[in-house]
């Protein structure tokens, strides 16, 4: 059975591939230069991937996976949630986000702090949705430490209870143990499966 891994993005399509395991011919938007672009106008994480599947299903009647996730800070409402990257009106920089998270959290006592990174993983065929969600849970530190992994400005300021340290400082065997990614992917995969015996 061939599914389609709707993401551009290389590095995620390579996680969801390797978690979703053997058992489908996997295919991603890497294979297809020619793939639309899908604008992210959903209020939650599960629109957001739902559109994007039912988008890239309909583009290429193929049953398609895709998802969406990112940081929800409880002080605020879940915020920044589906914002991420636009969170302040425009595309800002990673320097950008984590001060602006810092800013909003001044002076919020540490048991306030709580957050949670959170993805949807969701599967569509032209039916009924399959949808999965996982997240991974802590609290946002008072400070910065002056280092970010491009493109994941959260885990710089995202603290980790249960390993005591920062999300980006987690060795590889710490973050596959919580990996959010990973727990949705691999339930989904028994959900397809179960759905096309």
């Amino acid at each position: 059975m061939k599914v389609l891994v709707a993401t551009k993005n290389q590095g995620k399509a390579r996680e969801i591939k390797e978690f979703l395991g053997i058992g489908f011919e996997l295919v991603s938007l890497a294979d297809f230069p020619d793939a639309p672009d899908v604008e992210e106008t959903g209020d939650t994480f599960e629109q957001n991937a739902l559109l994007k599947a039912r988008t890239y299903f309909e583009w290429s009647g193929l049953p398609s996976v895709a998802d969406d996730g990112g940081l929800e800070i409880d002080f605020l409402n879940g915020e920044p949630g589906v914002k991420s990257r636009r969170w302040p009106g425009y595309e800002a920089t990673d320097e950008e986000l984590i001060e602006m998270a810092l800013k909003k959290l001044e002076g919020i006592p540490k048991e306030r702090r709580t957050a949670r990174l959170r993805t949807v993983s969701l599967y569509y065929d032209g039916k009924q949705p399959l949808i999965r969600t996982a997240s991974v849970e802590g609290y946002i530190t008072e400070d910065y430490c002056g280092r970010c992994e491009k493109g994941y400005p959260f885990r710089s300021i995202f603290w980790i209870p249960k390993f005591n340290k920062l999300y980006q400082d987690l060795t590889h065997e710490e973050h596959e143990e919580i990996n959010h990614r990973k727990v949705v992917c691999v339930q989904l995969a028994q959900d397809i499966a179960a759905l096309n015996k």
